[in-house]
Parts: C-alpha cells; sequence; structure tokens
C-alpha cells in the first residue's frame, strides 16, 4: 500500500514537473504525430505613421540595441544582417514561458518569425506593414501547430489564446510608440 502512494506522488510530481516545463517552453512536444494547425489572427491595426517608421518600432529592438524596458521580455541571442535569433519572454501566471524564434526582415514591407523553441512545436507569424493614406496598416497572421490529435488541439487552444493576448498587447505598444515618434517628427500622414 505505501508503495503504491509512493509511486502515485511521484508520478503526479513528475507530471507537474513536466506541466511546469512545458508551460515555461523548456519542453516542446514535437513528435510529428497527429499534427493539428490552427491560425493566430489575422489582427489589423491602423497607425497614424508612415510605414518606415512602423517597421523601425518593431525592428529596432532586434536590430539595435533593445532598451531597458524591454530587455525584461527581449534578448537577442545571435544577430545577423536581416535575420536574428532572440529570446522572448512572456509571463504566464506565476511563470514566465520563454520562446526562442528567428525573426527575419524584409525592409519596409514584412517581418517574420519561426518558433525554434516554446510550448509547441511550430509557430510562423508575420507582420506585414501596407502604407495607407492615413499612415500605415500593421497586419499580425500566424499558425500554431500542435501534436497528439484532440490533446493537442486542446493544449494549443490555451496557448493560443495567451500567445494571442501578448501580441495584441504588442501591436498596441508598436501604435503607441509609432504615432508618439511620427507626432515628434511632424510626419503624421494626413496631419497638418
Amino acid at each position: 500500500m505505501l508503495g503504491r502512494l509512493l509511486s502515485a506522488v511521484a508520478l503526479a510530481a513528475l507530471a507537474r514537473g513536466a506541466y511546469d516545463q512545458l508551460v515555461r517552453g523548456g519542453l516542446t512536444v514535437d513528435l510529428d504525430l497527429g499534427r493539428s494547425l490552427r491560425p493566430l489572427g489575422p489582427f489589423v491595426v491602423p497607425i497614424a505613421a508612415p510605414r518606415e517608421t512602423v517597421f523601425e518600432v518593431v525592428a529596432a529592438p532586434y536590430l539595435g540595441r533593445t532598451t531597458r524596458a524591454l530587455a525584461e521580455k527581449l534578448r537577442v541571442l545571435e544577430r545577423g544582417e536581416d535575420m536574428v535569433l532572440a529570446a522572448h519572454f512572456t509571463k504566464v501566471g506565476k511563470r514566465v514561458a520563454t520562446t526562442v524564434e528567428t525573426v527575419r526582415f524584409e525592409r519596409p514591407e514584412r517581418i517574420h518569425f519561426r518558433l525554434v523553441r516554446g510550448p509547441v512545436p511550430h509557430v510562423v507569424e508575420q507582420f506585414a506593414f501596407e502604407e495607407t493614406r492615413e499612415g500605415t496598416e500593421l497586419t499580425y497572421t500566424g499558425e500554431l501547430g500542435t501534436d497528439l490529435w484532440v490533446v493537442g488541439r486542446a493544449w494549443g487552444d490555451q496557448v493560443a489564446r495567451r500567445w494571442e493576448a501578448a501580441v495584441r498587447k504588442s501591436l498596441e505598444a508598436v501604435r503607441v510608440e509609432a504615432e508618439r515618434q511620427a507626432s515628434r517628427s511632424g510626419s503624421v500622414p494626413g496631419g497638418e
């Protein structure tokens, strides 16, 4: 009886540890078995700033120096001319989830993200920057993939909700900063 109880406690502790690592992005289930894909977004954000300004606001922490304000959320691990490998840190309850992604830049039209390590085995995303009369339309699209059929889809739905919430928050910060910079420089489209 005591042996079964200890086995159950050990199994529960192991499951809790695995779940914790999965949430944090330290354990990725990538079996390519029963793969399910689901869309992320699309989100369209109109921004009263020139396309180049909006692109620069997004690209600057990756291609230049990461500000102190972003240091808790982003660390560039390797930097190339038009691509970086970056770790992103996102608060998930009491935990901090870490994702590692390649970020590729096509100035000034697109920025592509591809997950290397995280809570799911597959994520690809894109920011597209389109000029409009009012400034820029930033469109976010993506795709998230999980393994293990229905269990994976349920996990993917949980991850996607938090992922999209983090993206929406980032897009709002981009909008505010790009409009602030455009206003300061006097380059607000359609402005006086």
